[in-house]
């Protein structure tokens, strides 16, 4: 006889399982009613499991289930993102010894340069031609390995490049488990990752290499905070960065913590006390091997024109694009109603100084730097760069959402709800960005923050 508690683990399995194959299998972006209602459905058994999840076998057999979803989807094509196909086009460039950082992709059209894989039916599929390509190492040569194993299909290319995200995330979860073990957090914290439907839909749905990313950093936190292995952690460090440039940030954290000697509390940090506090050694030797292995790890991809290229990206990034903006669209806003016009191009660099300020004070303003409460420095880090930036895609979320699992705060699973909602400037003929959806889910968000700040003694 079945009792209640085995049939709601297999009714949840089997929904799970079911919503994560309609909306990673059936579901288009442009099909925002069904998308949402689906995505929420999902989020609210998300929330419901984790709240009634305690003993280990449940968390256990729930973490198995998210790893199942993650599973499903590896032969599921992207939905929801049309990125691929770009990446794509950089492995077949890779796979025939051409560097995708030389040209733009129209180079290669417009001069009818003939190389395997790279067509004008490719192209046509890109979404953003005319841009030199922003993708660091790591992911080329995943890129790559798709375009060598299978260079006549793209569906093939996807399921190899999910393959490798698919591992990254079984690793990422082992490592949760490990290192909530380690700084004695509840265990069912690892549910509010493995369960999490942005997650899921983003990194194993859509390929986004936060996935990547994710796994390297957390695996660089256990090697130094549980392992004690110095080098191994700023190798680490540096496939994190080659994987997403967004690591660099948290570098000022790792600086008083690689110290031997734990750091006395303190609430009068001058400048000059805090660089007294740094052990000179361990950090020359971290950070050392960290910019020895970035080098290498570029360096197949240096060319005359790379970092031209690659920087014209990461200027147009910071000073044209846009999407799902908080700050910035305020101010935006205020730029049309003094000047008459959008103020992007001024707004973006100022507002990346503000951010790398903001990390700053967080750095030198910690009185008492240990690992228990590094992830809490690197929640409000990725936090202020987000909501500083003019650019926030539903995956750049996954950061934040890491980061929480280590403290008390929860505001990055609200946010990775609410994010969705910007799925509905796909639902328009025409492309266009619904601002009321973007007010909605930062007035939700910036509410939570507010409570829980004032409320969590983390």
């Amino acid at each position: 006889m079945i009792n209640k508690r085995n049939a709601l683990l297999f009714l949840s399995t089997i929904t799970f399982l079911l919503l994560t194959w309609y909306l990673g299998f059936k579901i288009e972006r442009s099909q925002f009613f069904y998308l949402i209602t689906h995505y929420t459905f999902f989020f609210l058994l998300y929330l419901a499991v984790y709240h009634y999840s305690s003993d280990k076998k449940t968390i256990l057999w729930y973490t198995g289930v998210g790893i199942s979803l993650r599973f499903l989807l590896i032969f599921a094509f992207p939905n929801l993102s049309d990125d691929v196909y770009r990446f794509i086009w950089d492995g077949r460039l890779i796979a025939n010894g051409i560097n995708p950082f030389d040209h733009l992709p129209t180079y290669y059209i417009e001069k009818g340069v003939n190389i395997p894989g790279i067509t004008s039916t490719l192209y046509e599929q890109l979404n953003s031609p005319n841009y030199f390509t922003i993708y660091p190492p790591v992911n080329q040569f995943i890129f790559a390995t798709a375009a060598y194993l299978t260079p006549n299909t793209i569906t093939g290319s996807s399921i190899i490049m999910k393959s490798f995200l698919f591992l990254m995330e079984v690793g990422s979860l082992y490592l949760i488990f490990q290192l909530l073990k380690y700084f004695q957090l509840p265990l069912k914290n690892i549910l509010l990752y493995a369960l999490n439907p942005l997650i899921i839909f983003e990194i194993m749905g859509n390929i986004h290499f936060e996935g990547a990313m994710i796994f390297f950093l957390l695996l660089s936190v256990w090697l130094i905070a549980v392992r004690q292995r110095l080098v191994g952690s700023a190798v680490a460090m540096a496939l994190a960065i080659a994987s997403k440039l967004l690591p660099l940030i948290f570098l000022p954290f790792f600086i008083l913590r690689l110290a031997k000697k734990p750091i006395v509390p303190t609430t009068n940090l001058p400048i000059l006390h805090w660089f007294q506090r740094i052990d000179w050694a361990r950090n020359l030797l971290f950070f050392g091997t960290l910019g020895l292995s970035l080098l290498l790890l570029f360096l197949p991809l240096f060319s005359g024109s790379f970092l031209a290229n690659f920087g014209a990206s990461l200027n147009l990034y910071f000073q044209k694009f846009e999407f799902n903006g908080s700050i910035s669209y305020l101010l935006r806003w205020i730029g049309y109603l003094d000047k008459g016009y959008n103020v992007i191009q001024y707004i973006g660099p100022r507002l990346s100084i503000l951010a790398f300020l903001s990390i700053l004070y967080l750095m030198f303003r910690e009185q008492n730097p240990n690992w228990n409460n590094l992830f809490k420095q690197l929640l409000f880090a990725i936090c202020a760069y987000l909501f500083l930036s003019m650019t926030v895609h539903p995956w750049y979320v996954a950061l934040p959402i890491v980061c929480c699992l280590f403290t008390s705060f929860r505001f990055p699973i609200l946010w990775s709800g609410l994010i969705f909602l910007t799925y509905i400037n796909y639902n328009y003929v025409v492309y266009q960005e619904n601002l009321w959806m973007v007010a909605i889910e930062y007035i939700l968000i910036g509410i939570f923050v507010v409570y829980e700040m004032k409320t969590l003694d983390d």
